[in-house]
């Protein structure tokens, strides 16, 4: 992307009309057809020189508080987020790299969750810490089970 490029102009029109000219009425719809694919891979499809991925994020949270899916879109955030970070799932050993990718997620998870969700997800983190997914777990959207165990769908 070049420098400044995504803030030239209404960047926001721009995400718009750049996802209906690929047939999606909102930036949703364009997301979900391509669940656990990261963020900044969704921007580059929409504009490798002029989208960027923390605009994308954003759009997405507006929307799902719209739709009042919040939960569900801070799911799919660590889904994108483990899928760009631990492509071949959950480390079957927390060795000091493993352990620090992990973290680099959770935290990542974190400061893109809105204020109304940091104390859930915190919560899951922790679950995730002491009780670990299986080896090679690699969530696929953020509809899968144990997330969904981790945080329901009550919107805070």
């Amino acid at each position: 992307m070049t420098e400044g490029g995504a803030w030239q102009g209404n960047w926001r029109v721009r995400l718009y009309e750049r996802v209906r000219e690929r047939g999606f009425d909102s930036l949703t719809a364009f997301a979900e057809a391509r669940p656990a694919v990261p963020l900044h891979v969704l921007a580059e499809e929409l504009g490798e020189e002029d989208v960027a991925g923390v605009q994308l994020l954003g759009g997405l949270l507006a929307e799902a508080e719209q739709r009042k899916q919040v939960t569900r879109f801070v799911r799919d955030v660590l889904v994108r987020l483990l899928s760009q970070h631990l492509p071949e799932g959950w480390p079957a050993v927390l060795d000091d790299s493993s352990r620090f990718t992990v973290a680099q997620s959770f935290a990542m998870w974190t400061s893109f969750t809105p204020e109304t969700h940091k104390e859930r997800v915190m919560q899951a983190r922790a679950a995730l810490r002491t009780s670990p997914p299986p080896p090679g777990w690699r969530p696929l959207g953020p509809d899968d089970e144990l997330l969904r165990t981790l945080l329901p769908d009550e919107e805070v």
